[in-house]
């Protein structure tokens, strides 16, 4: 998902998810900046590359920091219009033959397999979707040793006026709340960062604030029980 995926509907947008999404994409040549996301960074820089999987991967510019930090990344979207446009992004930054993109509607399928790193970040939409389910689904694919990084606003910006929260499917779980989602047996997996994280945010219109946040990066045990 983007890092604004909680923006409200307009009245005239589709509510299906892939419509929706299809619909997000096809307005603009380009959505994001193309960078990755800093808390990717931060919390990834001292990992040993191996296998990841990107949920949510949209134009792929953490997928493709990934794959030029070594790893091999599977990157997951919901919007074909996206996937190419992170193909591209990948070929154009050498490396094409580290990514593979999988079109998927998180919540209804999952891809196959298990990794070293599963990344998901902002898996919060303005359509439906079954958060709970894909963060589960998200730990169980984190192979032996690997890590789970989760990222999610902890709130609306402070910026934003009480009539722009409108979101029906807006959710802003807090930090023991994703956790008590997870519900990870505690001798299998270790909580490495729990944390909310406040930056700076900047409106459509230009207003400037604040935003929090919310971190969790989980390890899990070489063995299995």
């Amino acid at each position: 998902m983007s890092n604004d995926a909680t923006e409200p509907t307009a009245p005239d947008e589709p509510t299906d998810p892939t419509e929706f999404w299809e619909q997000r994409y096809g307005s603009s040549d380009r959505i994001w900046s193309g960078k990755p996301n800093p808390l990717l960074v931060r919390e990834v820089a001292d990992l040993t590359p191996g296998t990841a999987l990107d949920l949510g991967c949209g134009e792929g510019a953490d997928a493709v920091w990934l794959a030029t930090q070594g790893w091999t990344v599977t990157g997951v979207d919901i919007s074909q219009t996206a996937l190419d446009r992170a193909a591209v992004h990948a070929a154009d930054a050498g490396v094409g033959d580290r990514t593979t993109w999988e079109r998927h509607e998180l919540g209804v399928t999952f891809p196959d397999g298990s990794y070293d790193l599963v990344n998901a970040h902002y898996l919060q939409s303005p359509v439906a979707l079954d958060q709970d389910g894909v963060l589960r689904s998200a730990a169980d694919a984190v192979a032996p040793g690997g890590t789970l990084l989760v990222v999610m606003h902890g709130g609306w910006p402070s910026w934003a006026e009480p009539h722009e929260h409108s979101v029906p499917h807006a959710v802003f779980p807090t930090l023991d709340e994703v956790l008590d989602v997870l519900s990870l047996p505690e001798d299998e997996w270790t909580v490495v960062t729990k944390e909310g994280v406040e930056r700076a945010s900047t409106a459509p219109d230009g207003r400037t604030g604040t935003h929090v946040d919310n971190v969790w990066r989980l390890e899990r045990s070489a063995s299995r029980g």
